[in-house]
């Protein structure tokens, strides 16, 4: 395998893996190890170019300092990418191989599932290195997707309280960009909370599944983020709120599963601006990494995983009063309280 170290200033390590035999081609980056290991989970993606991986893996991995920061587990902020298509050139070997760049950097990063990865890909990534989660063994831990569902779901709550002044979802709209296995958990939830819901996704059979199971309106990828709706939930990838698209926004709150939701840091001021309400996604979307992390420091439980998701709402209503108190954009309040959080842990080390 080669193996070749990237200098990116403020990383700690970006290391890009390439095997000629499996047609491994990924790159891992621990963004900060302050608080711990680097902790994230590995996308696979058919990135045009390697700069577009890097850069992706990058706004990630540097995204994991800031969840793992809030999230109160003690793990740095890590990532993995793997240049290849998931359904036509994602194998068996390409992952044991990936297994293997994973366990050479000894610890430094804990790997999990994301995008384009399944809980298999996992166990047999698992079957050459330790340092992996995300694999249910003995009714604990599993695929998190559930897990970050409740969180935003929670969060969406916390949202609509303090921007709608509702106590409870019951017909407030929600339009849900992506409905994969955290869009359609959250759907459910919403659903069941007696939420209006509107969908969009690429996946055609998947839009035609929360039609069928939740009686929601359905619309294109592109028109979903000009719904005329209370929420706009950004449940794909990342970037959704950009220059671009967010004049068409109508939504008086964003709140979804997403990583990097907004294309460029200024997209926060810009939200703030036109006097929507942003749940910062590393925020809101930490019920999923949270149950890794207890299940690496194996401490999962249950009643514990709960109780911290739970606690997702709560922290964002002090970061939506923080920010109407202060007058200042939430992703800055979010950002302020994780770098006060490593700075803490800068001390205690």
């Amino acid at each position: 395998m080669n193996v070749e170290e990237i200098a990116v200033d403020g990383w700690r390590k970006v290391v890009r893996f390439k095997d000629a035999g499996t047609g491994l081609d990924a790159i891992i980056a621990v963004h900060d190890a302050t608080l711990g290991p680097g902790c994230g989970g590995c996308r696979v993606r058919p990135y045009a170019t390697v700069e577009a991986a890097l850069d992706d893996v990058k706004r990630l991995s540097r995204g994991m300092t800031f969840k793992n920061a809030l999230g109160g587990i003690p793990f740095g902020g890590g990532k993995a990418v793997i240049i290849a298509d998931p359904k036509t050139q994602k194998t068996p070997e390409m992952m044991r191989a990936f297994g293997h760049a994973v366990e050479s950097l000894g610890g430094l990063y804990y790997t999990a599932e994301d995008s384009g990865v399944t809980e298999h890909d996992m166990e047999i990534v698992h079957g050459v290195t330790r340092y992996v989660a995300g694999i249910r063994e003995k009714d604990v831990g599993g695929n998190p997707s559930p897990f970050t569902a409740r969180g935003v779901w929670r969060g969406i709550e916390a949202a609509a309280k303090a921007r709608l002044a509702r106590d409870s979802l019951k017909d407030v709209s929600v339009a849900i960009l992506g409905v994969g296995a955290v869009g359609m958990a959250l759907c459910q939830l919403l659903h069941d909370a007696g939420a209006k819901l509107v969908v969009a996704d690429i996946n055609e059979a998947s839009v035609k599944e929360a039609v069928q199971r939740f009686g929601a309106s359905a619309v294109s990828p592109e028109d979903c983020i000009g719904a005329d709706v209370d929420i706009f939930s950004p449940c794909a990838l990342g970037g959704s709120i950009n220059k671009d698209s967010i004049e068409r926004l109508k939504a008086k709150i964003v709140a979804g599963a997403a990583n990097n939701q907004l294309l460029t840091p200024d997209m926060d001021a810009a939200l703030h601006a036109r006097g929507v309400l942003y749940a910062p996604d590393y925020v809101i979307n930490a019920a999923g990494v949270i149950s890794v992390g207890l299940e690496i420091l194996g401490t999962w439980t249950e009643a514990e995983l709960t109780r911290r998701i739970d606690a997702i709402g709560p922290r964002l209503a002090s970061i939506f009063e923080r920010s109407a108190q202060t007058g200042r954009p939430t992703g800055a309040i979010a950002d302020e309280m994780a770098l006060e959080v490593i700075a803490n842990g800068k001390k205690a080390a």
